[in-house]
């Protein structure tokens, strides 16, 4: 069985590569802002759009387009930079926790 240390670990790792890749996933939707006539529900695209698309929606009802550019992918951008800092960045509450059990131990 793996030590509850390991487990938390594996679990920053985790959650810090799914937060990575939503940021990237969010940051090719910025740059995709600049592409109007790429279809985000068609081919490869949707692998970028499908995910994202859910939490831009519910977004773009609280923050309108400003001066007809779309600023709610930057908005996550910054969100889920925030969450990950905060969660399992070098001071984040999982980092803190795994190094209080090492120095436990």
């Amino acid at each position: 069985m793996a030590q509850p240390a390991s487990l938390l670990a594996w679990g920053n790792l985790l959650l810090g590569l799914v937060l990575s890749g939503w940021t990237l996933l969010f940051l090719f939707r910025i740059v995709l802002t600049w592409y109007p006539q790429i279809d985000l529900t068609k081919g490869v695209m949707r692998l970028i759009g499908a995910p994202t698309e859910p939490l831009l929606a519910l977004t773009r009802r609280l923050i309108q387009p400003i001066g007809g550019v779309d600023v709610t992918p930057v908005v996550w951008v910054g969100l889920i930079s925030l969450f990950r800092e905060l969660v399992v960045g070098q001071q984040g509450l999982l980092t803190q926790l795994i190094l209080h059990q090492q120095m436990a131990a």
